[in-house]
């Protein structure tokens, strides 16, 4: 570093000026592997939508100093390149109400792009071409193009688009790259048929373009878990792509790791797009929390463990491991990978007294994910529901606007920073156990070092002989057990099942034992690898087909060692857009049906009905299959459902 340098780092430090951007990221508690082969010109994004409504609420940002800071300079500062907006055609009522989410009007865009394009970074626009937020559930077409058929829409798209470009323009806003579209998932602006879809992203690229030539254009969708659905998405693209419709530029994706599966599946979805269509790709969203508590008194998306994949601590460090690791993958292991953007990293709580300060404030200034005045154009959803920031927790600035260690990983990436490894929490185990069995706990638990690796720590469980046994005679029940590793808190759930004479009862090892029966060619039946999704454990059976009336089929087990008596066959299912159904569980002995429960019901994500035969008979010798039968004529968008947890239990 010579004396210049030296200078301008002294000064920074004692006026709060930002560092020149040649001066060195240090930590001394951030474990930071290099990312190798990192491009120079590689996109470290940065969606902060709602920074202009936060400060309007009062918040205040600060540098690793302590020193108040300007967000802009200070994330330029850290390493970022592109700070993402999303842009709504008109998220205010009547009265000029705005919805919330920040109130994100072409309007916020030019003042937020202005002041990025200040800072040396370029602006990346997400237009949602809708009212409020837009994504794979909700696609509403905004309230001015009510109304229209798809050839009018068309044109209002790209005059909105060609009117918002050329505002960036005369603000002299730095544009990268611009969506046309939020996590379109087979829908756009109130449109299912991808001939209309695909008209519309013609027009808005087409805009685009006129005005900035040489900005990207970039797709959005979401669920990468489901490779499939990616794979008909760049396939329908390329069909209309041919015939001079959306030639578009990058093909981005949604990554949430604590719900969109594993980095091999991104890596392989990814890749195959690249390489067979010849598109630049990128995670477009991402975030992980630094913490599981909520810090303005409205709950978050993401506040603990259940019902989601924890690969990583929810920590500081968690946070920088995850970020770390899925840009290792983009840049070396996804042909064409050129950035990973963070969504809402400071989107932190206006106020740390109470709800009802807090709600005064989201409601003036828009800051909270939703306001009541969105009840005019959502009112069966923000309308009901709105509040503060769900994402508090997932920000890269604690409660009062300081910075995590974590914000660093960016800048830390390029050079590493190999700290000596130290425990960063602790794993919590998961255990079942027969109530006919003893229960046996683990002598250790994994401490999760800093490095991501896992060393074994001593524990001594809370659990006395009398505790044991009471938890024995209560029957099936879940219970959490505590214990001490290395003077840290450890716990341990434990589930008390009755003995399952079914192979893979939840489906684990991948359906072993269990066999698929389609009898109408559904579009898919197989095990999927999902923790939100499943009961218990991350995998169950799942279904679902996109045509009306494509779904039948059965899904079955033979058991042939069964002894002789009585016995209880059930099975879980959940699922959505199923219409009229014929769903039920049933046994059969020597090939013949034996028994069948009532109907089960199919009631929506995550609502889990379940089908019983309380009790039947097996006799001697006998060979029993246990299964499921399910039959959805579905609602206009195809059916799926999620089966898991079967149980085939004695009866005494």
């Amino acid at each position: 570093m010579n004396g210049r340098i030296i200078i301008l780092a002294l000064l920074a430090l004692c006026l709060c000026l930002p560092l020149p951007a040649c001066a060195e990221t240090v930590s001394d508690t951030l474990y930071v592997k290099k990312v190798e082969n990192l491009p120079d010109d590689f996109i470290f994004g940065m969606d902060i939508s709602s920074v202009l409504a936060e400060e309007a609420s009062g918040v205040k940002y600060y540098d690793f100093d302590g020193c108040e800071a300007d967000l802009f300079r200070l994330l330029s500062d850290s390493g970022i390149t592109h700070i993402r907006v999303r842009v709504w055609n008109n998220p205010f009522d009547d009265e000029g109400h705005g919805f919330g989410g920040g109130n994100c009007d072409i309007s916020t865009a030019v003042e937020i792009g202005r002041r990025a394009t200040a800072c040396g970074m370029k602006l990346i626009v997400d237009f949602h071409y809708s009212d409020f937020w837009a994504d794979p559930s909700k696609q509403m077409v905004p309230r001015a193009w009510k109304g229209m058929d798809s050839e009018q829409k068309e044109e209002a798209l790209y005059e909105y688009t060609l009117d918002c470009m050329n505002r960036l323009k005369e603000a002299g806003v730095d544009v990268g790259m611009v969506q046309v579209g939020n996590e379109t998932n087979g829908k756009l602006s109130g449109e299912k048929a991808w001939s209309d879809i695909a008209h519309l992203m013609d027009a808005g690229a087409g805009a685009v373009r006129e005005v900035y030539p040489d900005a990207l254009i970039a797709v959005h969708f979401a669920n990468p878990e489901n490779p499939d659905s990616y794979r008909k998405y760049a396939e329908k693209l390329a069909y209309y792509e041919q015939y001079g419709r959306i030639k578009y530029d990058v093909f981005a994706t949604s990554y949430y790791p604590f719900w969109h599966g594993s980095l091999d599946n991104l890596s392989e979805i990814l890749t195959g797009i690249a390489e067979t269509y010849g598109k630049k790709v990128m995670v477009m969203e991402t975030s992980y929390p630094y913490t599981e508590k909520d810090t303005d008194f409205s709950g978050n998306t993401v506040g603990d463990a259940g019902g989601i994949t924890k690969d990583y601590p929810f920590t500081p460090q968690g946070q920088a491991n995850s970020i770390r690791n899925i840009t290792d993958t983009v840049v070396n292991r996804t042909p064409a990978g050129i950035g990973v953007c963070y969504w809402e990293g400071a989107w932190i709580t206006v106020g740390t007294n109470s709800w009802e300060e807090n709600h005064e404030k989201w409601e003036k200034y828009g800051s909270g994910w939703a306001s009541s005045y969105a009840a005019v154009y959502d009112p069966d959803d923000a309308g009901k529901y709105y509040g503060g920031s769900a994402v508090d927790n997932q920000a890269f600035f604690d409660a009062e606007g300081h910075p995590l260690e974590s914000l660093k990983v960016f800048r830390l990436m390029r050079t590493g920073n190999e700290t000596e490894p130290v425990p960063d929490a602790l794993e919590e185990p998961e255990l079942i156990c027969d109530l006919n069995m003893p229960l046996v706990l683990p002598e250790t638990v994994n401490a999760v070092m800093t490095d991501d690796s896992r060393q074994p720590v001593p524990v001594t469980w809370n659990l006395t002989e009398a505790e044991e046994k009471a938890m024995h005679e209560s029957g099936p029940a879940q219970h959490v057990i505590t214990g001490d590793a290395g003077g840290i808190e450890v716990k341990c759930y434990v589930s008390m099942v009755d003995y399952n004479y079914l192979q893979d009862y939840s489906f684990e090892d991948g359906g072993r034992g269990w066999i698929f029966t389609d009898l109408k060619k559904a579009d898919e039946l197989y095990v999927e690898d999902k923790k939100t999704d499943s009961r218990t454990g991350s995998k169950h059976a799942h279904f679902w087909s996109a045509a009306r009336d494509s779904v039948e089929f059965t899904l079955e087990q033979t058991v042939t060692d069964l002894p002789e008596g009585k016995f209880r066959f059930a099975l879980s299912v959940m699922g959505g857009d199923c219409g009229d159904t014929d769903i039920y569980a049933y046994v059969k002995i020597d090939g013949q049906e034996a028994a069948r429960s009532e109907q089960i019901p199919i009631t929506g994500w995550n609502s889990w009905n379940e089908g019983v035969i309380p009790e039947f008979d097996h006799p001697s010798g006998s060979v029993v299959t246990v299964g499921i039968y399910v039959k959805c004529q579905g609602t206009g968008n195809g059916a799926w459902g999620k089966i898991d947890d079967a149980a085939l239990n004695s009866v005494q």
